[in-house]
């Protein structure tokens, strides 16, 4: 085939090539060729181009630049070779295999085996000057910029510097520097680049951008944006204004550096001035974005990279989906995760991390598992917190098996668990009543040495409670307090909730229990356990309660109390509870009223309010027939269709047992799960019949 060759200083001409351009400078070029690597001397009126090393390559791809790309020149400006450059030879030439060893892709390889040398020898002079004198004594400044400019060796690289700053004249000294700056740079040497940059000054070097351009990508590959913006902000002092690639990877250092701000005004900026924005910096960005809150901006972002051509890295999805796992938005993490498969990418550690994070704080089970057992498959180990993410999720949905599963695989792959870790077991056997084996995982907690916090003390509260062990809901009460730990809310909430499954004969000691946790809850707790006669008080009192109480834990706190209520067969009292729930708005929309239907719903009370809440409709439905006043068509009760995590029982198995029990004309709909209807004409007859048994709930 044909050889093109450019021409450049470092060119070989050839007669061929002198006639080609002799239209454009009839004057003769002079050639003088010496032994080795090869020289020449140039006399011409044509302005040629020296080849030069680009310092001002993109930072996001300082390690991946192609070596052709890498051209600047004295002027300061980039240029691409035009095809008139090439002179085209005949490649049946008896010439033609001498013209191509003497061209200058040979001559590049061999200054790149320099580089390659001056890597591998000792830091000394004596090392260096030897491999540099077999470049012979008439050495070009391109020469020593393209040898440095290929080396990674920073100690070499520095004598290689003095060796051609003391033999040779530059014509701008400070690119020798700049693409010594740049081995720094390859080996995230701040310190170094940074002392080079002093030696520039006192030898009276004016650095250019391409020095600060390349300084500055070193201190954000070495994860130091704050370096970055002084380096930055240094700038104006030298006379120097940054150009468009500059201020784009400022968006980056600025924002990585916490100054949110500055990092969104120039990321407006940029999107006025149509700037090329770097994947790294859309990552940054979308990484502010997700740490504000701002998870419509993540996406903003993401989209607008993808609108202006920037292909997203394996940064930027992990970064995303980082930040929709935070966000609590599963379905737009697996959205992302396919766009990044059907893309082409593999998944990371970084990836089905950010995913299981998703995925387990939304309660995603099926997915995370899944995420779970294909890091398995791939050999892929996971950190403490992802076990941990992972049992948490576990414990809340109540997957028991799994859990067992993935903490034995946690400790055979020689991961530690932590007191997080013996939590969420205990946890796990509490909520199913296996008090042996969540005895069992607290003993192993101990013996790991970590203390029972109060988390650990409230599951066992609920597991002791579930098996009617009293005394030892008492002593845990009682470690408890010795730790120093004071009783929260949910902790006293569990205490409340324990009373609900307890036998009327021990309820005594609990209430002790609860007033040492909470003085005003256990005096409450005592006026509804006591005899009649202070009715009117303990309304008062439990309003009281309820204004002082988190309101995270208001609801659960009336639940439990009208549960114990309706086990304690005070009718009632549950209904003083729930009109107070109501009024204070503990309760709300608990009933919706149309032309066509009445309903009444329940999905967010326990059983014993569901069951109050049906004993007060119902009565409300008797006074509006005796009033007179037209029943709709249709009457519905919505339980919803969940069930409690740790049983098969849900709200909609209790109603459908205790409806049949009142005789009640609701039957559970076939295409609505979790509603119990009944129409008009069936409900007013037997709403006539219960005008002697008003009492019933």
């Amino acid at each position: 085939m044909a050889y093109n060759l450019c021409f450049s200083p470092s060119s070989l001409y050839q007669p061929l090539c002198n006639s080609i351009l002799s239209s454009r400078d009839p004057k003769p070029r002079y050639f003088n060729f010496s032994s080795g690597l090869t020289s020449f001397q140039l006399q011409s009126r044509t302005s040629l181009q020296i080849t030069r090393v680009s310092l001002q390559d993109q930072i996001a791809q300082e390690a991946t630049q192609e070596q052709d790309a890498n051209v600047q020149y004295p002027d300061g400006k980039r240029r691409t070779y035009s095809s008139k450059s090439y002179a085209w030879v005949n490649p049946n030439s008896p010439r033609a295999s001498q013209l191509k060893k003497r061209s200058y892709d040979t001559r590049y390889s061999s200054l790149v085996k320099v580089a390659e040398a001056l890597d591998s020898s000792n830091p000394s002079d004596e090392d260096v000057c030897n491999i540099l004198s077999g470049l012979g004594g008439r050495i070009l400044e391109q020469d020593a910029v393209v040898i440095i400019n290929n080396m990674s060796n920073p100690e070499t690289a520095l004598l290689a510097l003095r060796y051609f700053t003391e033999r040779l004249t530059f014509d701008r000294e400070s690119i020798i520097y700049n693409v010594t700056i740049k081995v720094f740079r390859k080996c995230k040497d701040l310190d170094g680049a940074e002392k080079l940059f002093e030696e520039m000054l006192q030898r009276g070097v004016k650095p250019d951008n391409a020095t600060f351009s390349t300084i500055l990508s070193c201190a954000r590959m070495s994860n130091l944006p704050n370096k970055a913006v002084e380096w930055f902000e240094k700038m104006p002092s030298f006379g120097l204004s940054p150009d468009d690639v500059t201020y784009s990877a400022m968006i980056d250092a600025y924002g990585r550096a916490g100054n949110v701000e500055k990092a969104l005004s120039l990321y407006d900026h940029a999107r006025t001035e149509k700037w090329r924005i770097d994947a790294v910096t859309f990552s940054t960005l979308i990484k502010i974005y997700g740490m504000s809150g701002n998870f419509d901006g993540c996406l903003n972002v993401y989209e607008e990279m993808k609108a202006v051509g920037a292909k997203p890295n394996m940064v930027t999805y992990n970064t995303l989906l980082d930040a929709m796992g935070r966000a609590k938005r599963p379905w737009q993490a697996k959205k992302i995760y396919k766009e990044m498969i059907g893309n082409g990418f593999t998944p990371t550690f970084g990836t089905y991390a950010a995913l299981l994070r998703a995925y387990g704080r939304a309660r995603y089970g099926e997915d995370a598992l899944v995420v779970y057992r294909e890091m398995k498959e791939k050999g892929i180990g996971l950190t403490e917190v992802l076990y941990n993410t992972l049992l948490a999720m576990c414990a809340d949905l109540g997957y028991v098996n799994e859990a067992i599963e993935i903490f034995e695989d946690m400790r055979s792959s020689g991961t530690n668990p932590d007191s997080w870790t013996f939590s969420s077991l205990i946890t796990i056997f509490s909520c199913s009543g296996e008090v042996y084996k969540a005895e069992n995982m607290l003993n192993q907690m101990l013996e790991a040495g970590f203390e029972p916090n109060i988390f650990v003390l409230t599951s066992l509260i609920q597991c002791y409670g579930k098996a009617q062990r009293t005394d030892d809901v008492v002593r845990t009460l009682n470690r408890l307090l010795e730790l120093g730990i004071t009783p929260d809310g949910r902790f006293c909430g569990c205490l409340l909730n324990v009373m609900t499954q307890t036998p009327r004969n021990e309820l005594g000691k609990l209430a002790e229990c609860i007033e040492k946790a909470n003085s005003k809850l256990g005096f409450v707790v005592k006026l509804l356990i006591a005899e009649k006669g202070t009715e009117g008080n303990f309304k008062k009192e439990a309003a009281e309660l309820f204004d002082c109480i988190g309101s995270d834990v208001r609801k659960a706190f009336c639940n439990c109390l009208i549960d114990l209520c309706v086990n304690l067969d005070m009718l009632e009292r549950a209904c003083d509870l729930l009109d107070l729930g109501l009024t204070l708005e503990i309760y709300t929309d608990l009933q919706s009223k149309s032309s066509n239907q009445w309903s009444l719903h329940l999905k967010s009370l326990s059983s014993g309010a569901a069951l109050t809440a049906l004993h007060v409709w119902i009565n409300e439905l008797s006074k509006a027939v005796e009033s007179g006043e037209n029943l709709p068509p249709l009457l519905g009760i919505n339980t919803g269709h969940g069930k409690h995590k740790y049983s098969d029982k849900g709200l909609a198995a209790v109603f459908e047992s205790h409806l049949k029990e009142l005789n009640a004309p609701f039957h559970e709909a076939p295409d609505k799960v979790g509603w119990f209807l009944t129409t008009k004409i069936a409900a007013e007859p037997w709403l006539e019949s219960r005008k002697s048994n008003v009492g019933a709930v």
